[in-house]
């Protein structure tokens, strides 16, 4: 069994008067340590699928186990405490809060997971140096650019040292310098044992993972 194992899964939503199935019928496995890339059009279901593998959202029907865990047959306190825990999220917004400072914004989660000042200011720095942020702590997202934005979403999402890190197009708003930096950084964290799995409409970017998932219309058409 891999560590991420999605069985027969299956979500609709009612949409302008009528039912639509954003996944249909999806079963995939991911192996632990993976770099993989699902990829489609807008509205083919991709994000739907994220935040599934993210224990945002249930599916209608099916089964989804992470790490030997069966997530929908776990209550909102458990799975809180797998998302803060098991999974580090990366988006193309970013997600930054403006009026606070890299470190502070790198910071934040921990603080949710209850982690103690000292811990958690280490525990930050030294995820802002590994993306190459050192210099930038005391930085707002207002005075950085867009590229050094997303290694602040970065180094947020590794400061808990997740096994699972999920980007929804961590690409969409960066010039091709800063997406290759951005891709480099995600491969990297992905040597060092993260498994990593990239939703993404580029085809670019779908290329540098190990396996690119193709989805259209809510149902898989190419898992290789």
């Amino acid at each position: 069994m891999g560590y991420i194992e999605l069985m027969n899964i299956n979500k609709r939503y009612f949409r302008g008067g009528e039912y639509v199935d954003a996944v249909h019928d999806i079963s995939l496995s991911f192996d632990k340590g993976e770099f993989a890339a699902i990829t489609g059009a807008s509205g083919s279901g991709k994000s739907t699928l994220m935040n599934m593998l993210g224990c945002i959202d249930f599916a209608d029907s099916g089964r989804y186990i992470l790490d030997g865990t069966e997530v929908f047959s776990l209550g909102d306190r458990e799975l809180s405490e797998i998302r803060n825990k098991k999974v580090g999220f990366i988006f193309q917004g970013f997600n930054l809060i403006g009026d606070l400072t890299a470190l502070e914004n790198v910071e934040l989660p921990l603080i949710y997971r209850g982690v103690n000042e000292k811990t958690r200011r280490r525990l930050s720095l030294s995820a802002l140096e590994r993306v190459g942020l050192a210099e930038r702590v005391s930085h707002r997202p207002s005075e950085m650019s867009g590229g050094q934005q997303q290694r602040v979403a970065i180094a947020r999402a590794l400061a808990a040292s997740p096994s699972l890190i999920l980007a929804d197009e961590p690409t969409g708003n960066l010039d091709p310098s800063s997406r290759d930096d951005v891709i480099g950084l995600l491969k990297k964290l992905n040597t060092e044992g993260s498994t990593v799995v990239i939703i993404t409409h580029d085809e670019g970017v779908a290329a540098c993972a190990e396996r690119v998932i193709r989805i259209s219309e809510g149902r898989v058409v190419s898992a290789k």
